[in-house]
């Protein structure tokens, strides 16, 4: 029985023969498993690949060493802390770290020459009751580009693309970081829309860091990037400013499309201290899971106390949630 492979199946094996990073040789033969018609004639070739898939299982874990060589320290995963994770990327010379270092507790190396960041750091960002994770990445460019740097991309929450609006060629240095992503199948989009999908795509939410527009020249480079970047969402960012950075703040959380629940006890004050973080459109149910399973099922109604609605009000587990609402649950 003939295997009828997909025309972008031979275009993403050749890719996958090419790659020579672990990682990415391993994130492509998912791909290629999951590009593969499942029937009878392509029953070895599903075989084969879930065999080179393991290998590289075992390769990207640090289970099979060659010669005794020690495996690599790798960078392709940070776990998630806060209420969402964000990431940093940018051309070289961006002002990445320097933001990190202005909106959070991290240290990172800051120089003013190309590539001072060669592995990614993180830091938590406050924004009124909650913390946010950054993560700063080393730059991308023409010749530069870490296959770490593309699964945080994934894994993260929000890309923020910081480029600095006061130095002459803004248009390329844009150009390269995305087309750079995109030959490694990440999209960078100011929204994820589901009917635009292409499968064998990442679809990475983004917004754009106007960064140093209160330099010289600044300002023309803001002005560029919104004409020609209408679509996404641009945050004029300078260090020098501490109302600018914490307008950006903001535009992180907003970006980002969560909402802050906070719970209160039955005849008890509301706690402001650890809300629930839920994606906008989430339900009392959707909170009551957060806390307990049981929440669900014993759940005979809750009060609902937040802008526009009742002192109080009393809803059901469908009842969509809005940010910074306080919820009372009745068992």
């Amino acid at each position: 029985m003939p295997a009828n492979l997909p025309p972008n199946y031979y275009e993403l094996e050749r890719e996958f023969k090419r790659e020579k990073n672990p990682q990415e040789k391993l994130r492509l033969a998912r791909e290629l498993l999951a590009l593969m018609p499942k029937h009878k004639g392509t029953e070895k070739l599903q075989a084969d690949l879930k065999a080179k898939i393991a290998r590289l299982r075992r390769q990207t874990e640090g289970k099979e060493r060659r010669h005794g060589a020690r495996t690599a320290e790798t960078f392709d995963h940070i776990d998630r802390e806060g209420a969402a994770q964000v990431i940093f990327i940018g051309p070289p010379n961006s002002g990445k770290s320097s933001l990190l270092d202005s909106l959070t507790n991290a240290s990172p190396l800051i120089g003013d020459y190309p590539y001072t960041t060669r592995e990614p750091l993180t830091g938590m960002m406050d924004f009124e009751t909650i913390q946010i994770q950054l993560i700063d990445t080393p730059p991308i460019s023409e010749e530069v580009l870490e296959s770490f740097v593309l699964n945080l991309i994934r894994q993260a929450d929000l890309a923020v693309l910081v480029v600095d609006v006061s130095t002459p060629g803004l248009d390329n240095r844009l150009k390269v970081v995305r087309d750079r992503l995109e030959e490694k199948r990440i999209r960078l989009v100011p929204k994820v829309l589901e009917e635009l999908k292409e499968p064998i795509f990442i679809y990475k939410k983004t917004i754009i860091a106007a960064h140093k527009f209160l330099d010289e020249n600044g300002d023309v480079g803001l002005a560029w990037l919104r004409e020609q970047y209408p679509d996404f969402t641009i945050a004029p960012t300078s260090i020098l400013d501490d109302e600018v950075m914490a307008a950006f703040r903001a535009t992180i959380f907003r970006a980002l499309e969560i909402i802050r629940i906070y719970t209160k006890p039955v005849g008890k004050e509301p706690d402001f201290t650890d809300p629930i973080i839920l994606p906008m459109g989430g339900t009392v149910e959707d909170a009551g899971l957060t806390l307990h399973k049981d929440f669900v099922r014993r759940l005979q109604y809750a009060k609902v106390w937040g802008k526009g609605k009742f002192e109080g009000q009393r809803v059901k587990n469908n009842f969509v949630l809005s940010d910074g609402d306080i919820v009372e649950f009745h068992i």
